[in-house]
């Protein structure tokens, strides 16, 4: 990773409403948040906070409100590009490559054995046609990742055959398959038990140990977000706690509440 600041990603003035029939609904009122590289930060709110609305942004998943006038344009800036102002294929590039999603929800394929389900982020990633030249070396990551979340005997297993907290390590092994900088989950522990759950963050926790990986993790969970080293509290579409490091503050000269740097590249 490249960058001029010790910053993996920022935001700043991100606002969402979405519509409800005529009727517009604010998600989010102009949030700003800087997550350090190698920090786990989360996101702790209540259900209707519009956590996840940010996650999914900071994903590349939608796109903030467009302003009107001289107001300031949002950013969402990772390692110096502003993904708010990429066109299709770079935003595309960013998803596949740069970012890994984890969500409640494990989205599995039925049909796919375990380590089929995993390399798909891999074909993804390189195209029908590209993923068979590196098939080989996606297989052997795939096993590898299963393997570090003691899945390894399960590899030829379907989802059906499988527990939930197995089908979520399936999940997370298939969003670290293309070695993402910045993984970012979403409730990923909400559909388990909570030893189950704990074993999850335990296995996120010692991958995060062993490459540095950077997180961002939605939670209404307090327990779950003491896992974390930081945490960003969200209330009504507002940070209201935790939006910068503690050692920076709004007159940091890189990074200002509601202001961002300039790029270096173009880039619920």
């Amino acid at each position: 990773m490249t960058s001029h600041s010790e910053h993996i990603l920022a935001v700043s003035g991100l606002r969402k409403t979405y519509k409800l029939g005529r009727v517009p609904v604010p998600v989010l009122h102009g949030v700003d948040m800087a997550v350090k590289k190698r920090e786990w930060v989360a996101i702790l709110g209540a259900s209707g906070s519009g956590k996840s609305t940010l996650l999914h942004l900071c994903g590349g998943l939608d796109r903030p409100d467009r302003v009107k006038g001289d107001q300031p344009k949002p950013k969402i800036v990772f390692e110096g590009r502003d993904i708010a102002a990429m066109g299709k294929r770079d935003l595309d590039r960013y998803r596949s490559r740069n970012v890994g999603f984890v969500f409640q929800f494990y989205h599995l394929l039925p049909e796919l054995t375990v380590i089929e389900n995993v390399t798909v982020g891999a074909m993804i990633r390189h195209g029908r046609f590209g993923y068979m030249a590196h098939r080989g070396e996606s297989e052997k990551r795939a096993k590898a990742l299963l393997e570090s979340f003691g899945l390894g005997h399960r590899l030829r297993h379907r989802p059906a055959e499988l527990s939930g907290g197995e089908r979520q390590r399936v999940a997370i092994a298939r969003a670290l398959i293309n070695d993402p900088d910045l993984l970012l989950a979403d409730e990923p522990t909400g559909n388990l038990d909570r030893t189950t759950g704990g074993a999850i963050l335990d296995a996120i926790a010692e991958h995060r140990a062993r490459t540095g990986l950077t997180i961002l993790m939605v939670t209404h969970d307090e327990r779950i977000a003491e896992r974390a080293d930081r945490v960003v509290r969200l209330a009504d579409g507002r940070v209201i706690e935790g939006s910068l490091p503690a050692e920076i503050g709004p007159s940091d000269p890189e990074i200002e509440v509601g202001t961002m740097p300039t790029p270096d590249a173009p880039g619920r």
